[in-house]
């Protein structure tokens, strides 16, 4: 007879508020400045090339360092290294508020990515050693879901309000105010469980390669969509990530204490579920691009009409992940709310593929938000749970991570590679309808066509990214049910906590 597990912490659900709210505050910080940048670029006087890199110098800095601050929540404790985390991350987001010139500002934006990447797997590893009761794991996965899913969505409409309505410098000052909130709450509600400090020396050279290789690889996917796949510079970093990455993987098997131990990887439900984030990121984060444009410069809405715009995506995200992904996971095998979720999901982006100049949103665009928001929350529910499935407490940190990394490299990928394919469709059909511009109105027309034509385009290889995603965890995940490991012989505190059968 299994013997009882520890008794659950009683401060469980009142931490989950803090540990979510530090997680809405990573994720909306890649969008909520992105509309604002106008603003601060007439404020500051930086130039256009350099508008990029207050995007980019977030994404570099936040992409390349995760595995880094997932192993070092391992080593230091995850509730060390979350009050760490949102301490640097409001200092930082304080120092770009205040920001009197673009150095200034570029600074702030690379401290925030470092303290991001800290920050993130601290909060899922904690969520992860929370909570060990079936149900209670399943729901507060469920949330968790949900914020990580639509806050890019909801980054976009607090950005937009800030903006509006006070002042771009807002839009860095307000992760202040949450940052605040979220470490007194770390203060007093949340706990390290017992066990979750590893000593243990950081494998330096894993580091300088992993966070090389994946800031390469940010960067580069990101030059490719402002300076096309042919630039020097884009093949450069695309093939230093290659060789960087593969010396990384090499190593970790040589390594004696590696930063990402590859039996955290090896597993093919694990591994599957880290595939499936990456590519059903990639189908979002390209449709985020293509319909913040097609909302503003096609349908002529405003920054906050645009963001309010989205907001049935994550109507649908809270209904899939709390409603539908919560309630069945305890009930039903990961592969059979995923692969539902993400073919869901495309159908969602297949009605959005029907865009015109002159659609109705409602007709067209909200249904297919809704569908896509649902989809991907009924997806990342149990994708997140089965990422840090049956993993050792010592590694829960560097699998949280991995979850981070996933998202991020998929983002970078699917901004990138899907504004291309949008691009030179649109180039396509302007040149094929050449001979209809005869006027100024006739030119305006075909390029607006144009444009809705490569959007379009892009939609339908968004809508293959996840029937990929669909197939690999219909072919990788195999585990039924997630089920805690019994206890025996071994010191439970070697187990992170995970779901077991009704």
């Amino acid at each position: 007879m299994t013997q009882p597990q520890t008794p659950p912490d009683p401060r469980r659900w009142r931490a989950l508020i803090f540990i979510c709210l530090a997680q809405l505050m990573v994720v909306l910080d890649g969008t909520v400045v992105n509309i604002a940048l106008p603003h601060a670029q007439a404020d500051l006087g930086f130039s256009d090339a350099n508008r990029q890199w207050v995007i980019t110098a977030y994404a570099l800095a936040f992409g390349g360092l995760l595995l880094v601050g997932g192993r070092v929540s391992d080593m230091w404790g995850r509730r060390k290294a979350f009050i760490t985390g949102l301490v640097g991350f409001a200092a930082a987001s304080a120092l770009g508020g205040a920001a009197v010139n673009t150095g200034m500002l570029m600074a702030a934006r690379g401290l925030q990515g470092v303290f991001g990447a800290l920050l993130a797997p601290a909060a899922l590893s904690l969520l992860t050693v929370t909570f060990t009761d079936a149900r209670e794991r399943a729901k507060a996965f469920g949330v968790y879901g949900a914020i990580s899913g639509g806050g890019a969505a909801i980054g976009l409409v607090l950005g937009g309000l800030l903006t509006e309505y006070l002042n771009w410098r807002w839009t860095l000052y307000i992760n202040v105010a949450f940052a605040v909130i979220a470490v007194i709450g770390a203060v007093f509600e949340i706990r390290e469980p017992a066990g979750g400090k590893h000593s243990g020396r950081l494998d330096v050279p894993g580091v300088l390669m992993a966070s090389s290789g994946l800031a390469a690889i940010v960067y580069g996917f990101g030059r490719a969509s402002t300076d096309g796949w042919s630039d020097t510079w884009t093949v450069a970093c695309l093939v230093a990530a290659v060789v960087l990455l593969s010396g990384f993987a090499f190593w970790q098997t040589r390594a004696a204490e590696p930063l990402l131990p590859l039996r955290v990887v090896r597993n093919r439900n694990r591994g599957g579920a880290y595939l499936a984030i990456g590519l059903a990121v990639i189908g979002m984060f390209g449709v985020f691009l293509f319909m913040t444009f097609y909302l503003q410069v096609v349908l002529g809405y405003s920054p906050v009409v645009a963001g309010v715009a989205f907001l049935p995506m994550v109507v649908g995200m809270m209904i899939g992940s709390t409603q539908i992904g919560a309630r069945l996971a305890v009930r039903v095998p990961p592969r059979l709310l995923m692969v539902p979720g993400l073919l869901t999901a495309a159908i969602g982006l297949v009605i959005m593929s029907q865009i015109k100049v002159d659609s109705s949103y409602a007709q067209i665009v909200l249904p297919g938000l809704f569908l896509m928001g649902l989809g991907m929350g009924t997806t990342f529910m149990p994708a997140m749970s089965l990422a840090t499935h049956d993993v050792e407490h010592r590694d829960a940190g560097v699998a949280s991570a991995m979850v981070n990394t996933s998202q991020q490299i998929g983002g970078a990928i699917g901004t990138a590679l899907l504004n291309t394919i949008a691009t030179s469709a649109t180039t396509a059909y302007v040149v094929a309808h050449a001979h209809l511009i005869t006027s100024s109105t006739a030119a305006e027309s075909v390029k607006l066509h144009a444009m809705v034509h490569g959007f379009s385009i892009g939609i339908w290889w968004a809508v293959g990214a996840l029937v990929l995603a669909a197939a690999i965890a219909s072919v990788l995940i195999t585990t039924g049910r997630l089920a805690a490991p019994e206890k025996t012989g071994e010191d439970e505190a070697d187990f992170v906590p995970v779901m077991h059968g009704a």
